[in-house]
């Protein structure tokens, strides 16, 4: 949408997306002589304007239907993407999820939360705006939140990444004239390896391990990567133990109907020389903490987007870095971005700068904001 001011008064332009606005059949060319009052073109100009989200200093905000998107802090209804920590907190009056994401907000914030649930594509109207969940392949449960209002159509995607993991519902793109979109590899050296190749590379790292007598740790996050790890190794001849954080996330999909591969909780009674003949996965903080160097010759690998570059390995202490990440890369982006046809691009967190610069470069209008999302690897251990 294209506005102009002339001195013979004020004139409006459709704009030339593809995807245009609903209301542009009413306003489209529509001019408007000086003899209006200014008040009444202001008010045109304000109601053609009023944007379905704004940024504030407590989050992600729709005006029109009164909520919030992903809030940092409390509010009366928070619609939440997912259930990482720098996604969701604790102290929302009521909180709106996709089904999957219920189960671990109860686990993680406790039991007594007033939640509602969608199934993805299904829509609930909340004072006049359209609002449903949709794929985001970040995680078991994650969502896209789409929202409309008299044709006007806004995505906020969360946290996403496009291919497929084998565990998550697969990313689908939507649609938008406004799409809200993370950028945490928005890099152009971020560019993953097929699944598999990495599946490959980490069995022929734990099968050498175990040649030397040496105990492999895997680190992963509790919520997400944990259950991606050991869906791909679940052909392995090895047993995986896991810490009790992830342990416990794992009951909580298996009572919501996810089907997981058999895991072994790590308890005191289990020896050194069973996890040594096994796999272990543990939390980022736990690999760093003085239970590892207790294991007997002990390597850990980090799983981790950030491996794809050797210093970060480095930076991390590892003895191994496999590029596996719940994000996407940067051609995964560029994809996701592309595919909802969206007039504007709102960059959140991340390469912000980046990202949104290369975006007006190649002509989609982007803007970088700030947000306190970003932080998941600060995940609490429970």
């Amino acid at each position: 949408m294209v506005i102009g001011i002339k001195k013979s008064g004020v004139f409006f332009r459709k704009s030339s997306s593809k995807y245009g606005h609903g209301w542009l059949n009413i306003l489209n060319t529509t001019y408007f002589p000086q003899k209006l009052t200014s008040n009444f073109i202001f008010s045109v100009i304000v109601l053609m304007w009023m944007a379905l989200i704004k940024f504030t200093n407590k989050g992600i905000y729709c005006p029109r239907g009164d909520f919030y998107i992903d809030p940092w802090k409390p509010v009366n209804l928070a619609v939440t993407t997912h259930g990482h920590a720098d996604h969701v907190k604790a102290g929302n009056q009521a909180y709106l999820c996709h089904q999957l994401t219920k189960p671990i907000l109860l686990h993680r914030l406790g039991p007594d939360l007033k939640i509602q649930t969608l199934a993805y594509a299904e829509q609930l109207q909340i004072n006049g705006v359209h609002l449903s969940l949709h794929p985001a392949g970040h995680v078991i449960g994650s969502a896209q939140v789409r929202l409309e209002y008299k044709g006007e159509v806004c995505v906020v995607s969360g946290d996403y990444k496009v291919i497929y993991d084998g565990i998550s519902t697969a990313f689908e793109p939507v649609k938008c004239h406004t799409f809200v979109s993370e950028s945490t590899f928005g890099l152009p050296i971020y560019n993953w390896l097929p699944q598999e190749d990495i599946f490959d590379q980490i069995g022929n790292w734990i099968n050498t391990n175990q040649q030397q007598q040496k105990t492999s740790v895997l680190t992963a996050y509790s919520l997400g990567k944990a259950q991606r790890l050991i869906k791909g190794l679940s052909n392995t001849s090895q047993k995986i133990y896991v810490h009790s954080s992830i342990a416990n996330l794992n009951e909580v999909f298996l009572k919501a109907g996810v089907p997981l591969p058999k895991t072994i909780r790590i308890s005191p009674e289990i020896s050194k020389s069973e996890l040594q003949g096994g796999i272990v996965i543990v939390p980022p903080a736990v690999a760093e903490g003085r239970w590892i160097k207790t294991l007997t010759r002990p390597v850990v690998g980090v799983c981790s987007g950030w491996m794809q570059v050797r210093a970060a390995r480095r930076w991390r202490s590892s003895d191994a870095g496999f590029a596996l990440s719940d994000h996407a890369d940067w051609p995964g982006l560029l994809s996701a971005v592309q595919a909802t046809n969206a007039e504007k691009v709102y960059v959140t967190h991340g390469y912000t700068a980046i990202f949104s610069k290369y975006l007006n470069e190649i002509g989609i209008a982007a803007e970088e904001v700030k947000t306190q999302y970003g932080t998941e690897d600060e995940e609490e251990i429970n």
